[in-house]
């Protein structure tokens, strides 16, 4: 299992709204500039979350997107999933009833259900909150 690019920057992006939380509606230009993301692509991995809920857009002068929750109530899975799909790390993990024709007599699937257990567990025990106060305390730390 590999998160692709867009699956970072999602998580990205997420958090920058997540910092810029009192100022409203945050403008992609303004995501783009800090996180030096191109807008285009902002575009590509916004439409999803804004799709799916998670984000919330304004049109107009004052527009752009906000989160429609609060931080915490965001995990780094539901945010993942919604830009890479599954996470399950083998194709027939994916569906909740595995249909896979070997999985009576398959001698690793112990294995990769084990790991996707992991992973899931992971990414679902982290939230965005989490991430923000992280990243707060990194660059604090940096000022010093």
């Amino acid at each position: 299992m590999k998160v692709s690019t867009k699956g970072r920057y999602a998580l990205r992006l997420m958090v920058d709204l997540g910092l810029q939380e009192e100022d409203g509606y945050i403008s992609l230009k303004d995501i783009s500039r800090r996180q030096n993301i191109s807008i285009k692509y902002l575009e590509q991995i916004v439409t999803p979350l804004n799709r799916a809920g998670l984000v919330r857009s304004a049109r107009g002068a004052q527009g752009g997107y906000r989160l429609a929750k609060a931080p915490g109530e965001y995990t780094a899975g539901q945010i993942l999933r919604t830009i890479e799909g599954s996470m399950a790390p083998i194709a027939c993990l994916e569906c909740e009833v595995n249909e896979c024709e070997h999985y009576d007599k398959c001698a690793t699937i112990e294995f990769w259900e084990g790991m996707n257990k992991v992973i899931s567990d992971y990414v679902d025990s982290v939230t965005l909150e989490h991430l923000i106060d992280s990243y707060k305390k990194r660059m604090a730390g940096q000022e010093n």
